[in-house]
């Protein structure tokens, strides 16, 4: 496999990356000034769970082609408010070990220069400065990096290596589990959310005290306690406030943070019912304890199989906590 040539396209020259609001580990850089270069572009948000699950093999293509010539660049184009943050942006590279340089992209500009929708999204930029391949979202590693090798082999680079990385993502970072991943990406604002259970439905924008109904089916979810929907969030406002989430997947993660950065509210988990135990996730204890003491995405459960209809309970036992997103895995 990693010996064919495959039949590559131009789909124009690499647009501008001067709307980048401020640069990370690196200086501003330009189309310009990178020709001569075998450039990665990748587009990414740091809660997002299909980018995170990709970023073990990004960091693996900048270490083991950077010395043939290739460079990644991630453009960081937020989804939510808080990671247009820099202080936020600049700790969740840090702690993912995300080195190479990342362009700050709160205006959308290079976004839209590149005509991108997507989170992920890969731009393989050849030495002349002309796009040569994309890929859209996760899988399909095999080919991104033949792609690499190809790329950087057309620039003239010696001792490119053959063959493709092996890479075993940990935590939130490791492969999806498909074939029982029957959840899907749901938020928690009234804006985009999807199978809200709670009786009488969500009050936008409303501080309410909300109540879960005794069942719910397969993907519904509901609040309990005293809680403001927002468009993107929502938020608690009294301790003791609940969220239920009836899923199926190996992986359950929540994308949520504190109201504010002097505090860290202490929060519960149960699946059906029960302390997790070993179907904990990274972010909390066996016996279901954790702290949101950031704004990012926390893996809350990580189930051994066989894997089934599941019961998922998270109880804060402090206010001053705001919910975005569920994803699975």
């Amino acid at each position: 496999m990693a010996s064919r040539t495959l039949r590559l396209s131009t789909e124009g020259h690499m647009p501008s990356l001067g709307g980048a609001t401020a640069w990370l580990n690196s200086p501003p850089l330009t189309a310009e000034s990178l020709r001569g270069q075998t450039v990665l572009v990748q587009f990414w948000t740091y809660t997002c769970i299909n980018w995170l699950r990709t970023l073990p093999y990004v960091r693996a293509w900048a270490q083991r082609y950077r010395d043939q010539g290739l460079l990644v660049i991630g453009v960081h184009t937020p989804e939510f408010p808080f990671e247009r943050d820099l202080q936020n942006v600049r700790r969740a590279a840090q702690e993912m070990t995300v080195d190479y340089p990342i362009g700050v992209d709160n205006d959308y500009s290079v976004w839209d220069a590149f005509t991108n929708r997507y989170w992920p999204a890969f731009y393989f930029v050849d030495a002349r400065g002309l796009i040569r391949h994309h890929r859209f979202g996760e899988g399909d590693y095999g080919t991104s990096e033949l792609v690499i090798q190809q790329l950087l082999v057309e620039s003239g680079a010696r001792g490119v290596p053959r063959g493709l990385v092996s890479v075993d993502g940990e935590g939130a970072e490791a492969a999806a589990d498909w074939d029982s991943l029957e959840s899907a990406e749901n938020y928690v604002g009234y804006e985009r959310t999807d199978n809200f259970a709670s009786p009488g439905g969500p009050r936008s924008d409303e501080r309410h005290v909300y109540s879960s109904p005794g069942r719910l089916r397969l993907n519904q979810w509901a609040l309990s306690g005293d809680w403001t929907m927002e468009d993107q969030a929502t938020v608690l406002n009294e301790a003791t406030g609940r969220i239920t989430y009836r899923f199926h997947a190996r992986d359950l993660h929540l994308v949520m943070g504190p109201t504010s950065r002097e505090t860290s509210p202490r929060f519960r988990v149960l699946i059906d019912g029960q302390p997790p135990g070993a179907a904990h996730g990274v972010d909390v204890d066996e016996r279901g304890n954790g702290t949101v003491d950031q704004q990012r995405l926390y893996q809350l459960i990580r189930q051994p199989k066989p894997i089934a209809d599941r019961q998922f309970e998270i109880e804060f036992l402090d206010p001053g906590v705001e919910a975005l997103a569920f994803t699975f895995g």
